[in-house]
């Protein structure tokens, strides 16, 4: 006989709500995360078919292409095709760091002054955090990335050139020895690509490669503090060269922009650019990062 139910008493009023089918495959998914969260599942692993996987969890092959799927864009998981292909364990991603920060680029939650302010904040504590734990392998790879800056500069190569400053920053927060520190910087040099993508090339930027070298300086004397000084000016300045495109002004009109310490006081868009517009040519490389 089934249990009598008491008056007004709901499955809500006791928290409860009915399971959607829809959401089969995020049970799925939270599974297959709790096993790599403990180790039963190690990087470099490779999971069983899909078919099996289906069969073991009572699931359908679509739902179970779904839990993949998920896991696939968090960064735990590899999905590759072919012969030799399957789903494979990563030994660790930022993918769903620099996911989500591309996701609010998109919606236009991010505008310049956001993304400045964040820039001097996280690459602040990355400066500080570096300076106490960087190794001698640590200063070899961002002199070398320096190095290589000045040599694509020189060529012409432009594009070649932003590559290596951006990807100066990424190894500044890899010297921090701290995950979390990584996956924000790359998160947030994602979305730095895409507002240069999308607002264009800002004026030569002639100040980046001898400011890069006063910060290697500064690294190598361990001064954390003249360290993120010069690192917070040279994103100040970036940030205006932003403001002078975003807003449509001439090349030489300086834009309204607030101090090292605190940029976020200049006005910007309300939302980012929509439809990137690729510069052609040389030009598409001039914005530094």
């Amino acid at each position: 006989m089934a249990a009598m139910k008491a008056p007004g008493q709901t499955p809500s009023s006791f928290g409860i709500e009915p399971i959607s089918p829809q959401r089969i495959y995020q049970e799925v998914a939270s599974q297959l995360r709790r096993n790599i969260s403990e180790g039963k599942l190690k990087p470099g692993d490779k999971l069983p078919p899909e078919r099996n996987l289906a069969q073991m969890f009572g699931v359908s092959r679509n739902t179970m292409r779904e839990a993949l799927r998920a896991l696939e864009l968090s960064g735990l998981l590899e999905l590759k095709l072919g012969s030799a292909g399957g789903a494979f364990v990563l030994p660790g991603s930022s993918n769903a760091v620099v996911n989500g920060m591309r996701d609010l680029y998109f919606l236009g939650a991010i505008t310049p002054d956001h993304l400045t302010e964040a820039r001097i904040s996280v690459s602040s504590a990355v400066i500080r955090m570096a300076c106490e734990r960087l190794t001698e392998e640590d200063m070899e790879a961002l002199e070398r990335t320096v190095a290589m800056a000045a040599q694509m500069d020189k060529a012409g190569n432009f594009e070649e050139r932003t590559k290596y400053h951006q990807a100066f920053h990424v190894l500044l927060a890899k010297a921090t020895h701290n995950p979390i520190l990584l996956a924000t910087t790359e998160g947030i040099m994602e979305i730095t690509r895409q507002f240069v993508k999308a607002i264009g090339p800002t004026e030569d930027q002639t100040y980046t490669l001898p400011s890069r070298r006063r910060l290697l300086g500064h690294l190598r004397k361990r001064d954390a503090e003249k360290a993120v000084k010069e690192m917070a000016s040279a994103l100040t300045k970036l940030h205006q060269g932003y403001m002078v495109k975003a807003r449509g002004l001439p090349p030489g009109v300086r834009a309204s922009v607030a101090s090292a310490g605190s940029p976020a006081s200049a006005t910007a868009p309300s939302r980012p650019p929509r439809g990137p517009k690729p510069p052609t040519g040389r030009a598409r490389a001039r914005s530094e990062a």
